[in-house]
């Protein structure tokens, strides 16, 4: 049966459990000195490698300024590095398939912050509190039947 506790020291003893440390992340590179993350927005894939360098993205192998021409687009994939304060540290190859361009500027993003985090593990409570480390689960809603979209319905006609 249980103990009765009779005093605040006994009470304190009894639900005093072991801390429990946080995790302890460690760096991750493949056996050319590389970090890889996959990321995912919409229906976009991005697989991404960094490694130490001048700056250079290259986006299914084109530059990143051809293959992500809007502006706002570029600034999407350069927003982890602004935050760690590591732009122009990394060379970034990314190869990104499936959804529309924002959706894959939105995976990249993911992709890279995951990167970052298996270089350099300390970085992670900057990026998860920008929350760059979460995955926007958010996807388009499928078509229902009886309905011309997801909710739209046909135009009712009485006669």
């Amino acid at each position: 049966m249980a103990e009765t506790i009779n005093s605040l020291q006994d009470l304190k003893s009894a639900t005093a459990a072991p801390t429990q440390e946080a995790p302890h992340y460690v760096q991750k590179l493949d056996a050319q000195g590389r970090a890889y993350a996959t990321g995912k927005r919409k229906d976009a894939v991005a697989r991404v490698w960094i490694k130490p360098g001048s700056g250079k993205v290259v986006v299914n192998g084109r530059a990143v300024e051809v293959y992500f021409a809007r502006p706002v687009l570029r600034m999407i994939l350069q927003q982890p590095l602004g935050v760690a304060k590591r732009v122009d540290q990394y060379d970034l190859t990314v190869t990104v398939a499936g959804g529309g361009l924002s959706g894959q500027a939105g995976a990249v993003r993911h992709g890279l912050s995951k990167a970052l985090v298996a270089f350099e593990p300390e970085l992670r409570g900057v990026l998860k509190k920008e929350g760059f480390l979460t995955r926007d689960s958010r996807v388009v809603e499928r078509k229902k039947y009886g309905k011309k979209k997801a909710r739209r319905s046909f135009q009712f006609s009485k006669r």
